[in-house]
C-alpha cells in the first residue's frame, strides 16, 4: 500500500478534501528545485548555526532551523504559494481567519532514529478540540528527495478521528515518498513522525503551519521577524503572519484599531469601517458598544 499523490495542477477543493477523507495529501513537484535551491542556499548558513535537538521528540540527530520569514526572501514565496493559501483557506475556513503557525528547516541527518508518532495539535496544552474542528493546515515541502530510508515523514492515514487516546505503532504508518518541490498536506490531528534515517544521506524538508486566527502560534512572527525587515513585506504575506484581527475583537492594537497600522502609516479608516478621526473621543468606548453600533449598522 502507498500513500496518496495528487499532481501539481490540483486544485484547493482536492486538497481539501483529501485531508477531510485520508488526513492528508502529497502533491507532487508543486514547486521547481530553483525555489528550492535559493531556500537553500539562504538558509544555509542558519542551518549549520542550529543546535541538535536534546531529546527523542525533537531528533537527537536533527536540526529544526526557524525565522524564515526574516532569514530567507526565497521562503516568503514557499509561504505564500497559491496552492498552500488556497488550501489553508478552504480547509480552515470554518473560522474568520487562519494565519502562519510556524515556518521551519527540518534537517534529518543519517543515524536520526524514528520520531514517535503525534498529532501537531497538541501544541496547544493537549487541548481536545472535537474531531470535527480542524485546527491546522500543515505542509512539509521536501527540500530534498524523499526517501524511505532517508526518514522520509510516515503517516498514519484516516487517523485524524482516532482522538487524543489512540496510539500507533511505526509498522500502522506509510512513508511519504516524494521527490524534491513535492508537498505534503496533513491536518493537526493525523498521526505522523520523521522516520529513521538508516541512509547516508540527509532528509531535508520545510515544514509551514498555518492555522486558524484565533489561536496563538507556535512559532512569533512578531519577534522571529524584526519590525524593520516586517515593514518592507507586502500586505498579504503580513496577514498571513498575523497583522490582522483574527477574529472580532481578536488581536486589535491601541483603540480598537487594525494591527496593519502598526506597520503602515495611520490609517483613516479603521476596523471593519469605523471612522477613527475621532478615535480619542472614544478611547473608553467598551469593545460591547462597538460591537452594538456594527450590529444596527447593517442591520
Amino acid at each position: 500500500m502507498s500513500l496518496i499523490h495528487l499532481p501539481s495542477t490540483s486544485t484547493a477543493a482536492d486538497v481539501s478534501r483529501s485531508l477531510l477523507e485520508h488526513g492528508y495529501a502529497i502533491v507532487d513537484e508543486l514547486v521547481p528545485d530553483e525555489l528550492m535551491d535559493r531556500i537553500a542556499a539562504q538558509m544555509g548558513p542558519h542551518v549549520e548555526a542550529t543546535p541538535f535537538g536534546q531529546d527523542a521528540f525533537v531528533g537527537k540527530q536533527t536540526r529544526r532551523t526557524g525565522s524564515m520569514i526574516a532569514r530567507s526572501e526565497a521562503a516568503r514565496e514557499l509561504v505564500m504559494n497559491p496552492l498552500a493559501i488556497a488550501t489553508a483557506g478552504q480547509f480552515l475556513g470554518h473560522a474568520s481567519t487562519f494565519q502562519l503557525h510556524l515556518t521551519q528547516i527540518i534537517s534529518v541527518y543519517p543515524g536520526s532514529a524514528a520520531q514517535p508518532l503525534h498529532q501537531d495539535q497538541l501544541a496547544w496544552d493537549f487541548f481536545p478540540f472535537p474531531d470535527d474542528y480542524h485546527i491546522q493546515c500543515n505542509l512539509l515541502w521536501a527540500m530534498t528527495d524523499y526517501a524511505e530510508e532517508m526518514g522520509a515523514t510516515r503517516i498514519v492515514p484516516g487517523s485524524q478521528y482516532a482522538g487524543r487516546g489512540k496510539t500507533y505503532t511505526q509498522a500502522d504508518s506509510l512513508p511519504a515518498v516524494m521527490k524534491r518541490g513535492s508537498a505534503l498536506f496533513y491536518t493537526g490531528k493525523v498521526f505522523h513522525g520523521a522516520g529513521a534515517n538508516v541512509s547516508d544521506r540527509l532528509r531535508q524538508a520545510i515544514n509551514i503551519t498555518y492555522a486558524v486566527g484565533w489561536v496563538r502560534q507556535e512559532e512569533n512572527q512578531y519577534l522571529s521577524c524584526p519590525m524593520n525587515i516586517a515593514r518592507t513585506l507586502p500586505d498579504d504575506l503580513l496577514k498571513v503572519m498575523g497583522y490582522q484581527m483574527g477574529c472580532f475583537a481578536m488581536g486589535y492594537v491601541r483603540d480598537f484599531e487594525d494591527p496593519m497600522v502598526v506597520i503602515r502609516e495611520p490609517q483613516t479608516r479603521g476596523v471593519f469601517g469605523i471612522d477613527m478621526v475621532n478615535k480619542n473621543a472614544r478611547s473608553d468606548q467598551s469593545l460591547t458598544d462597538v460591537a452594538r453600533h456594527l450590529h444596527e449598522a447593517s442591520a
